[in-house]
Order: C-alpha cells, then sequence, then structure tokens
C-alpha cells in the first residue's frame, strides 16, 4: 500500500504550484511549509543538469529561456534551481515524495549512464530507507526501468502519469500491465471519464470515477489525481481515490476535514 490513510493529500510542487501561499514552487520553502502544514506526501518535478545532477523544475526551460539540461546545476542554482538531494535531506522523514521524473529527447541518444533514468535509479539508491517514495512519468519507460532495478533502489512505488485528454481506461490498462503500482490521472479525465456501458445519470459525476476507480483497484493500483479544487477532491474522496496532488492545500484540507469513507 503506496498511500496509508486514504485519500492522501499530496502537495503539488510543494505548497501548490506557481506561487501558493507565498512560495515558489519546486524550492525547500516550499516543500517544508507542506510538510508543516501537514501533509503526508509532497510532489515534485525532476530534471537533469548539463552535469549529471537532478534539479527541481517543472518545464523545460530555466527563468531565462534556456533549456534545463544544457545548464549546469551550479548555473541553475544562481536562477533558485535546487536540487532533488538538497530537498530529501531537509525534508523530515515522515514525508513521502512522489517524484515526477521529466525526461528529455537527449534521454534517446546520450549513453545511457547519463540519461534521465539512470540519474533517478542512482538518487534513489543513495536515499533508500530513508522515506517512502513514488516515482512516476509521462514517459513509460521511467517506471519501467526502475521496475527493473528493484535490486538497486529497494522498495519503491511506481506510476504512470497520464495527461488530460488520455482516457482513464487506457491509462488504467497501461499501468496494470506494466506491472505498475499507481497511476496519477488527471482531475478532469477521471471525473468526466466516458462511461463503458449503463446509462448515465445527470449530475452526478461520482458513478463515472467510482466505475474507474473499481477497475483500477481491481487491478491492483492505486490512484492519485492532480489538481483537484477543495469541491473536486471531496467528489474524490467518496469515489474512493487514494491521493489527491492539490494545490489549494488548506482549502482541500477543510473540505475533507468532516469526510469518512463510505
Amino acid at each position: 500500500m503506496i498511500f496509508d490513510v486514504p485519500p492522501a493529500i499530496v502537495g503539488h510542487r510543494g505548497f501548490g504550484a506557481g506561487l501558493a501561499g507565498g512560495y515558489r514552487e519546486n524550492s525547500v520553502e516550499s516543500f517544508l511549509a507542506a510538510a508543516r502544514r501537514g501533509v503526508p506526501w509532497v510532489e515534485l518535478d525532476a530534471r537533469r543538469s548539463s552535469d549529471g545532477e537532478l534539479v527541481l523544475w517543472h518545464d523545460p526551460v530555466s527563468p531565462d529561456g534556456l533549456l534545463i539540461v544544457t545548464q549546469t546545476a551550479a548555473e541553475l542554482a544562481v536562477a533558485g534551481i535546487v536540487l532533488l538531494a538538497d530537498v530529501l535531506a531537509v525534508l523530515p522523514a515522515g514525508v513521502g515524495v512522489n517524484i515526477d521524473v521529466k525526461t528529455t529527447i537527449e534521454d534517446a541518444t546520450d549513453p545511457p549512464e547519463q540519461r534521465t533514468h539512470a540519474l533517478v535509479a542512482g538518487a534513489l539508491h543513495d536515499f533508500q530507507g530513508t522515506r517512502s517514495f513514488l516515482v512516476s512519468s509521462f514517459d513509460a519507460s521511467v517506471p519501467t526501468y526502475l521496475k527493473d532495478r528493484s535490486a538497486l533502489i529497494g522498495d519503491v512505488a511506481l506510476g504512470l502519469i497520464t495527461e488530460q485528454q488520455y482516457p482513464a481506461a487506457q491509462a488504467i490498462s497501461a499501468a496494470a500491465n506494466l506491472g505498475l503500482d499507481a497511476v496519477c490521472l488527471h482531475t478532469g479525465a477521471l471525473l468526466h471519464a466516458p462511461r463503458e456501458s449503463g446509462r448515465p445519470e445527470p449530475g452526478d459525476l461520482r458513478i463515472s470515477a467510482r466505475q474507474v476507480l473499481g477497475y483500477a483497484h481491481a487491478g491492483r493500483l492505486e490512484v492519485m489525481t492532480w489538481s483537484p479544487d477543495p469541491d473536486e477532491a471531496l467528489l474524490l474522496a467518496q469515489a474512493g481515490v487514494d491521493a489527491v496532488c492539490v494545490n489549494d492545500i488548506p482549502g482541500v484540507q477543510a473540505a475533507l476535514a468532516a469526510f469518512r469513507p463510505e
């Protein structure tokens, strides 16, 4: 089991995307703020620098418009872009970390040991046993690569992320047949998933979500959604989702405060 008490609240890029609560996303301060707020998990975006370090930044370019992969970790630090290792070193051990691995086109041609996949495996080895990890990616080769290296990285949960327009049915089939532990669906893909059978009931979003989640759980997958607002998080909790990766931590905490699974 990845998420001990579902639905787990996961801080998206720390305290939230952008400048949530005054903290810049993917910064040390943002992750520590989320931890102080009591979330059991945080999500972060990991990319590789030109000198083989894993840095935390969502977009492929830095604020100056240059590709992350073409700059050294020291150059990126000037722009406030921090190392994955720096965050893992200071984040309380009780907070689980979902690493969203952002690969780059250079991962198709660079020597295997320089690719993002290998760098993530090395980081997981270095921090093995320090906390709970879920490693996920839009690039399905990342979790499958890590799955084949369990002896190196230890007990790490692996997941597939899919975009809003990617059908939830295919995402769940893909993750289950790849032998993964989780699937990370956009909120819209789950709440508005097309029905495979049965008559729709207008206005009731939870029926479709329950069907989708039922198949996922039967396939031994846990489901995390990104990035619901408080009202959507409550609907998803009622439908049985395992985790919600959110930008409004206080709002979602308030929405779920009185929630009890049926």
